[in-house]
């Protein structure tokens, strides 16, 4: 019969294991203990593998014996050896500065000389707010670098807010009581493009202008605050604005290689009678100010 067992240890830790080929019954046997690295004393059927130093990722020990009728009994002993990362950074994908409010963009995490990958959890925050979870494909023992991505579309509410991610080494049982982590720095707090609010007097002429160069040529399309009305040119005119044109107007540019938007936030003001002499400003504004 074959019984395998794990260890975990972190790379250059000392190690070692005992090997007890049985209890009784043992003459007229073969037995041994194949190792790679380390030495071996035996004291009869037990023997004590030792090493001081582990710097070999791939290795196991074989405990076995072999009887007179032929039957082997062996026992195997897997090594895994981790290295918690030697830095985490983050960024953003070819992207700086500004962002714009429901744009795509793409976070990356990178991790720096970490073993093994396969154990490794990458999760992404907003603050104390964790994004995502993701993990490495790769299999290898040896320490790797890798880079983990997550797409995110900031709203409004992303205003100020850090980026951040953290690296944890996911060992099980076997590996150490508090699992390795690393954390990459904050990103700046991030600034959102938010719209200016354009304010305009009843009756007067609105011009929108949402013109785009782009190739292959770029189709509009508007979201307008009504919604009882579509339009699809590059520029929206409206020559006598009134209280019912108040509101969002989104600009929607797209070709074959990808779709932006443009907002434009409208407020519309009445027309403000003559000041009458002898009043003050603020008494003529307030009373004839109208909002909806």
């Amino acid at each position: 019969h074959m019984m395998c067992l794990l260890q975990i240890l972190a790379y250059g830790d000392p190690a070692n294991a005992t090997c007890v080929v049985c209890q009784k019954d043992c003459r007229g046997t073969v037995f041994g203990l194949e190792h790679a690295v380390g030495k071996v004393t035996g004291h009869g059927t037990t023997m004590l593998w030792k090493v001081d130093r582990l710097t070999v990722w791939d290795t196991s020990l074989i405990c076995y014996y072999n009887t007179d009728a032929g039957d082997q009994c062996s026992s195997i002993l897997d090594i895994t050896i981790y290295q918690p990362p030697e830095s985490v950074s983050i960024s953003f994908v070819n992207h700086t500065g500004m962002m714009f409010e429901n744009q795509q963009y793409t976070l990356q995490c990178s991790v720096q000389n970490v073993a093994p990958v396969q154990s490794l959890t990458v999760t992404f925050y907003r603050g104390n707010t964790a994004l995502g979870h993701l993990q490495s494909r790769s299999e290898k023992k040896k320490p790797v670098n890798d880079t983990f991505t997550l797409n995110i579309t900031p709203s409004r509410e992303d205003d100020g807010a850090q980026y951040w991610c953290e690296a944890k080494l996911e060992l099980g049982p076997a590996g150490p009581q508090c699992p390795p982590v690393v954390t990459s720095e904050k990103l700046p707090a991030i600034e959102i493009d938010r719209p200016h609010v354009i304010t305009i007097t009843e009756g007067d002429t609105l011009h929108l202008n949402c013109s785009s160069v782009g190739n292959p040529s770029p189709s509009y399309t508007w979201t307008l605050p009504t919604n009882s009305s579509s339009y699809s040119g590059s520029v929206l005119t409206i020559k006598s604005v009134g209280f019912e044109h108040e509101g969002q107007y989104i600009c929607t540019v797209s070709n074959t290689v990808g779709t932006v938007t443009k907002e434009f936030n409208i407020d519309v003001q009445g027309e403000c009678c003559q000041i009458l002499p002898g009043k003050r400003v603020t008494e003529v504004q307030s009373q004839y100010y109208f909002t909806n």
